[in-house]
């Protein structure tokens, strides 16, 4: 299994940055500074560690006043740093736009798990910018959620169109018991969702249906006595405005894309 290498990337964030050097804060006196990080609005901070890293990478002193998964208030001081003026100010933006962005993913993550019930996992998918995956991951567990997969080889996820290049929803269940214990399928109706449970599949990713679909479905589940023998997640289509209503239908699991792909980044400020 491959492992991640978080200061390798943080350091390609930086040279993304600052190309061949930040030629506005050399022009500046050589002198030691204290800034200090802010929130302008109510977060749930994440990615303080990182931020850390960065800032460190450039010989940058930085101490960490509120620590991930906690709540942050308008004007409250997520961190400080001491060092070099021009270091300070070239690593800036990237430590800012990260952490930005994983106290954003981590907030709303935190805002969707309030909505359902503590039974029923919210799951983050694979719907995330590329570089960003593992920072975007960690960040929906920081705010309560579950990373699912990482990577293609973490699990088999059999979806709507492996099905379509096999031909058969029986034919690629059956591959998939020969080599795995643990696999998923992905359904767009009830008689599927029928079939791969009496087939032994370990999770039914339950496609765009509607809580009621959902419900009919558990219910016929429960009647062919299959409903114990596998795990259910809702996909597709659930946001703010609905998760409640997912959350009440009795799925296992509840799998949003929006809290990667459509991340909008709590106000943070640097301040001399």
């Amino acid at each position: 299994m491959l492992l991640f290498n978080s200061k390798k990337q943080l350091l390609q964030f930086l040279a993304e940055d600052i190309g061949k050097g930040d030629i506005t804060s050399i022009l500046l006196p050589k002198k030691k500074i204290s800034v200090r990080i802010i929130s302008r609005e109510n977060a749930i901070v994440a990615g303080v560690t990182h931020a850390k890293e960065i800032f460190k990478l450039k010989g940058c002193n930085a101490k960490i006043l509120k620590k991930d998964g906690s709540i942050i208030k308008p004007n409250q001081t997520i961190m400080t740093i001491t060092g070099n003026a021009g270091k300070i100010l070239t690593c800036e933006r990237t430590a800012l736009n990260l952490l930005s962005r994983m106290s954003g993913i981590a907030t709303q993550t935190n805002q969707l798990v309030k909505k359902i019930p503590k039974k029923t996992k919210l799951y983050a998918t694979r719907k995330t910018a590329p570089g960003l995956r593992y920072f975007d991951k960690e960040a929906v567990e920081i705010g309560g959620g579950k990373k699912h997969r990482l990577r293609l080889d973490e699990m088999v996820m059999i979806k709507d169109n492996h099905i379509a290049v096999d031909d058969s929803l029986i034919s690629i269940i059956k591959k998939a018991k020969k080599k795995y214990k643990k696999f998923e399928v992905e359904v767009d109706n009830t008689l599927d969702a029928i079939l791969a449970a009496k087939e032994g599949v370990t999770i039914i990713m339950l496609d765009n249906f509607s809580p009621s679909q959902i419900k009919s479905t558990i219910n016929v589940l429960k009647n062919q006595k299959l409903r114990n023998k596998v795990m259910l997640e809702a996909s597709g289509g659930i946001n703010s405005k609905n998760i409640s209503k997912y959350g009440k239908t009795g799925v296992d699991i509840i799998s949003v894309g929006s809290i990667t792909n459509s991340v909008r980044g709590i106000d943070l400020s640097l301040e001399i």
